[in-house]
């Protein structure tokens, strides 16, 4: 029986350090020398949701919908070539630990971006981008409860007047 209950808590302990997400990230990585890090709390976003429509392309567009839906917002930057690779095995594993679905993937002269969300059809629940070149590596994510339809109709309507 203890054998049993050992195996189970070296499980549940190996799974929980798979599914690492952004703020468990951005509390690993924020506060090593010569990364850049920012977080956005729920309560700016709450504050931030009170703008009115902005403007884009000719075009009001209203981002409150979505920004105070939002529960957190991270951001992880590197040009440490051994942070930079740590911190993108690291987001690696927790994309694929939360079952992400790649959005998009840039390829351009050794740069590689690629988006990922994870939700259901209609909630987007997280966002990943992970943009890398050569020694250097920037980790974007927020989470929330963002409606994926409203998400649609900001990203079109933005794009409509390009």
């Amino acid at each position: 029986m203890k054998k049993i209950y050992a195996i189970l808590v070296l499980l549940a302990l190996s799974f929980t350090a798979l599914a690492q997400g952004g703020r468990e990230l951005y509390n690993k990585y924020s506060d090593l020398p010569g990364m850049e890090a920012v977080y956005i709390s729920p309560a700016m976003f709450r504050m931030i949701g009170k703008i009115p429509d902005v403007e884009f392309n000719d075009e009001d567009i209203n981002f409150s919908a979505i920004i105070k839906s939002m529960t957190g917002f991270y951001i992880l930057n590197t040009e440490n070539p051994k942070d930079a690779a740590a911190l993108l095995a690291d987001v690696n594993k927790y994309i694929k630990a939360g079952k992400f679905e790649l959005l998009m993937e840039a390829k351009n002269d050794g740069e590689a971006t690629r988006m990922y969300t994870v939700g259901d059809e209609k909630t987007v629940t997280s966002f990943v981008m992970v943009s890398q070149e050569k020694d250097e590596v920037s980790f974007i994510s927020f989470d929330g409860k963002m409606d994926r339809e409203k998400m649609g109709e900001m990203i079109a309507k933005s794009a409509a007047k390009k």
